[in-house]
């Protein structure tokens, strides 16, 4: 049976901003290390382990952590 995790909060967040996969990697990691502290969860239910409900939450854009880019290539 799959798991399906409703969002609480939607944000303007992550979803529209195309990151690279070292970053991905940086935010997932972080947001599971807050969950796995005692973090609030910004889901509902289903997910079990912290690296699954933060890359839901990747998906659906609430995380709130922001990416500060070095923008003179």
């Amino acid at each position: 049976m799959m798991s399906v995790c409703v969002p609480i909060v939607r944000g303007g967040g992550l979803s529209n901003i195309k990151y690279t996969r070292f970053e991905r990697a940086r935010i997932v990691g972080a947001r599971a290390m807050q969950i796995a502290m005692g973090a609030p969860v910004l889901l509902q239910d289903a997910c079990t382990t912290p690296l699954e409900i933060a890359l839901k939450e990747l998906e659906e854009g609430v995380i709130p952590i922001t990416v500060k880019r070095d923008n003179r290539r």
